[in-house]
Order: structure tokens, then C-alpha cells, then sequence
């Protein structure tokens, strides 16, 4: 079964070189969450990364298409998601996993993402698009396997599901109106899924 590491976002063309990648991503993302958006450009990025600014503009359509993958490898790493196991315990783990990230470096990324972002074309569509669909996507067949398998309400289509579950963390951590403990995250999954 696929994981979301196992989508690596592209262009069509010559194949890119996986350390080369790998680099320019994880160099995007310490700029980001060390320096901050205004210092992560293109001429940083390629510094930091070893690599030249010709090979960054040949693979990434845009700055902020560069930054949402380096954000989605990130998420892919410190957030694995898989369709293998128990969906109600998956799920439970990974918010929670999820609502501790948004407490730190992550969140405050992930926030800065969107907001330049929305900031340069009006919208949160390239967010969506290039990470968002993805970790949506998979996280929804999970809730589907759940309904399938009689452990998850299928009474409401996985969608709403996966919203309201993930639409919650985001929302109370970004307004901080609530601490987002282990023990209220589950809460919640088993609330929405059950």
C-alpha cells in the first residue's frame, strides 16, 4: 500500500537527481525555520543547498511551489502517515503527533507557507494542491478502510471526517485557543470517528 512518501512532487522532463533533491528541500526548509520566509530565496536556497540556481528554477515552477515541497518532505518525515493498521489508532496517533508539531518549528512553518502563499497569488490553492490533496487524500482512504471495516461511522462521508478532525487542530492551534494535549486530540478523533 502507498505512504505519503511515496509521492515526490515533479515536473515532467529529465529525472532529477534524488540527493540533489533532497538537498535543495532540506535546505529550503532549515532556511525557513531558521531564518524565516524573507531569507529563504532562491539565491539562499541554492547557497544552502550546494546546488545551482538554474537547477532549482528547472524542477520548481515557482518559489512557493519549492517551499510547499520542502514543508510536504518534512511532513512526510516527521508526520509518516500509512494505510497499514488499525485506521482508528493510525488516525489517533497521527493527529496527535500532528498537534505536537504545530506547536513548534512545524507549525510555525506551515503557517508562514500558507501565508506567502496567499499572499502571492490570493489563494490557498498551491498549498492545497501540492501538499494538502496529498496528506488528504491518504488520510481519508484511511477513514474509508475504517468504514469499511465497521470501526469508523459511515454515516458521514470520510471527507467531513478528515475535515473536521484535522480543520479543528488547525484552527484552535493557529488562534491558540486551546492547548492540543495527547489526551484532547484523541478525544476528538474518537468523538468525530465514532
Amino acid at each position: 500500500m502507498p505512504t505519503d512518501t511515496d509521492i515526490v512532487p515533479g515536473r515532467p522532463g529529465r529525472p532529477r537527481s534524488v540527493e540533489t533533491e533532497r538537498a535543495v528541500l532540506e535546505g529550503a526548509y532549515q532556511l525557513m525555520a531558521t531564518k524565516g520566509l524573507a531569507a529563504t530565496t532562491i539565491d539562499a536556497i541554492s547557497r544552502e543547498a550546494g546546488v545551482s540556481k538554474m537547477t532549482i528554477y528547472k524542477w520548481w515552477p515557482s518559489r512557493e511551489a519549492l517551499l510547499i515541497d520542502a514543508f510536504l518532505r518534512k511532513a512526510a518525515s516527521l508526520l509518516p502517515l500509512s494505510e497499514e493498521g488499525d485506521p482508528v489508532a493510525l488516525l489517533r496517533a497521527h493527529a496527535a503527533a500532528y498537534a505536537e508539531a504545530l506547536d513548534g518549528e512545524f507549525g510555525k512553518v506551515q503557517l508562514a507557507v500558507i501565508a506567502e502563499c496567499i499572499a502571492r497569488t490570493g489563494s490557498g490553492r498551491l498549498f492545497s494542491e501540492r501538499y494538502l490533496d496529498v496528506r488528504r487524500s491518504l488520510g481519508i482512504r484511511i477513514i474509508r478502510n475504517g468504514q469499511r471495516a465497521g470501526q469508523i461511522d459511515s454515516g458521514r462521508p470520510a471527507e467531513e471526517l478528515y475535515d473536521q478532525i484535522y480543520g479543528t487542530l488547525f484552527y484552535q492551534s493557529t488562534f491558540g485557543l486551546r492547548p492540543l494535549s495527547p489526551a484532547y486530540v484523541w478525544r476528538l478523533v474518537d468523538a468525530v470517528l465514532t
